[in-house]
């Protein structure tokens, strides 16, 4: 009954172990997620500010929508080239979390 409670024990402390250590991959991923997102809305304002400088200097109206068209198209492109960066971090994220369980699933399965 002992080596019973003992390994219980055991097996309890390994799975704190396991999710501490996910804890940790999130609370790191997180971050980096957190930083990227301040970094690209940053860029984000700034590009915006710049663009809104430039109109109002803007000679005549065809110069206007050239300037228009430029900022939109590069938004689009910078908002597209995010999400991909983001999707990836997530994807990494994921698996960083799940790392710490690999031992234990592939103990469970066999």
């Amino acid at each position: 009954m002992i080596n019973g409670f003992e390994d219980f024990q055991k097996l309890g402390k390994e799975n704190m172990d396991q999710a501490m250590k996910s804890f940790g991959s999130f609370n790191k991923g997180f971050q980096v997620l957190a930083t990227e997102m301040a970094d690209y809305s940053k860029k984000s304002l700034e590009d915006g500010a710049s663009t809104f400088e430039k109109l109002m200097s803007a000679k005549s109206l065809d110069k206007a929508f050239e300037i228009q068209t430029d900022y939109v198209k590069s938004s689009y492109e910078g908002f597209v080239a995010q999400a991909t960066k983001v999707g990836e971090l997530y994807a990494d994220l994921a698996k960083d979390a799940y790392k710490p369980f690999e031992g234990a699933v592939a103990k469970a399965t066999k």
